[in-house]
């Protein structure tokens, strides 16, 4: 099979790296859909109602461009692996102290640091895998980076329904620090990016705010692709157990299967469009997932009985997360070289700032219209989806290039890459 050759071509370091991203983002999202899952049992201690714990979800997406722009400017300047060293540590030891905050403002700001270590966790170890791997191999490895993002979910859902009896919401939190193990595996197996050791030898502090100045079009370009991913996302998750519960009425345990149902299509997606990335290009497979999302949607959200409802879920998943799967290549690829650590992570979390609204307009609609949600599920997914098409389809592309070298060198013949000189230091 290609995808187990192509797996296999991996030297050991080069499988190492993929290994570690993959886990250091898989625990990052556990982590994070912990106090997904507890929420209501958060408010219940504290007295209060889970509108107001929702702030620690919202500050923790809000300052995740924080965290992406501080440990993507470290992991240029010192190195992406001990750089995602510090950062896996930070946000284990903060979802460990999580689970022992005597009250709800302590808990939000504790989440709110929090949401700074996530940020720069995807950037970081997405750069150290695109630099190490070989350029054939992008396509797959992007779509099992991304993979690990429902598949924390899935863990977190798994955790939750074994362990909460026994441990409870704080006990939760303290769970959630075991990706600190993660950094032994880091530091034993994992080697420092060639691309940056390569760079090392002429450091450039200036390089960052030169090089988003200097390449301000292709900035502006990502953020509002970011922005379309991530609405196409957070309008497809969000919401969708609530109208699964208040809607259509089903049990916590109906909502809870019907969510392993579309997390495992999202996984399945993730590496399927990953892969046909390296065949037909990245632009074309965003396209072509984010179209196969529009006529998803009626039996996403219109159709009658859990088992149909959990195959439209299913492969809407499918879709938008196929689609997310080509990104950590995408991006890596459309970086340029001095800012790699930064570059993607950045423009990824602003995405997600500039679309944390997602949630309040999709209720918004709702409420509007009688408590339909499916209404405003199917309406903003269908507008984004279409948005997502355009912007990758009228955007640019990078497939193939090879980190580290100037335009001339590193042209892929047939498709070619992205026309940008390369910035000389002074």
């Amino acid at each position: 099979m290609p995808i187990l050759s192509d797996l296999r071509s991996l030297t050991s370091p080069q499988r190492n790296a993929v290994v570690a991203s993959f886990l250091g983002w898989t625990l990052d999202a556990f982590d994070f859909f912990i106090l997904v899952f507890v929420m209501k049992y958060v408010a219940e201690e504290f007295g209060t109602d889970i509108a107001r714990v929702t702030i620690a979800l919202t500050l923790t997406l809000a300052m995740r461009p924080l965290g992406a722009l501080i440990f993507g400017y470290a992991a240029d300047r010192f190195g992406r692996r001990p750089t995602l060293m510090v950062n896996i540590l930070l946000y284990s030891a903060l979802e460990f102290a999580s689970g022992f905050a005597p009250t709800l403002t302590v808990l939000i700001i504790l989440r709110a640091l929090y949401g700074i270590a996530m940020g720069g966790e995807w950037g970081v170890g997405a750069s150290l895998t695109m630099e190490t791997i070989p350029p054939k191999t992008r396509g797959l490895v992007s779509g099992l980076l991304q993979a690990g993002y429902p598949a924390g979910y899935l863990l977190a859902s798994l955790a939750f329904f074994l362990l909460f009896p026994l441990v409870g919401w704080r006990g939760m939190f303290m769970i959630g620090a075991l990706p600190a193990l993660v950094v032994f595996y880091v530091r034993s197996n994992i080697d420092e990016s060639p691309i940056f050791l390569a760079r090392r030898r002429n450091p450039d502090r200036s390089a960052l705010w030169r090089t988003l100045r200097r390449h301000a079009g292709l900035t502006i370009y990502t953020i509002l692709l970011m922005t379309a991913f991530n609405f196409f996302s957070h309008g497809t998750q969000d919401l969708y157990p609530t109208f699964l519960e208040v809607q259509q009425k089903f049990s916590t345990t109906t909502v809870g299967t019907i969510a392993v149902v579309y997390n495992l299509g999202a996984i399945f997606g993730g590496i399927t469009l990953g892969l046909l990335s390296e065949r037909i290009g990245r632009r074309r497979a965003i396209v072509l997932a984010a179209l196969f999302a529009i006529p998803v949607i009626p039996l996403w959200v219109y159709s009658s009985g859990p088992l149909m409802l959990a195959l439209g879920a299913f492969l809407m998943q499918f879709a938008v997360q196929g689609a997310w799967g080509i990104i950590p290549a995408h991006l890596n690829e459309l970086s340029p070289d001095e800012i790699r650590g930064t570059f993607p992570g950045f423009t990824y979390q602003l995405g997600n700032l500039l679309a944390s609204a997602n949630a309040t307009l999709q209720a918004g609609l709702a409420e509007r219209y009688n408590g339909d949600y499916a209404f405003a599920l199917a309406t903003v997914v269908g507008v984004v989806a279409i948005a997502v098409a355009l912007l990758a389809g009228f955007g640019v592309e990078a497939k193939g290039v090879e980190f580290g070298k100037t335009r001339d060198e590193s042209r892929n013949g047939d498709r070619g890459w992205l026309e940008r000189d390369p910035v000389v230091s002074p």
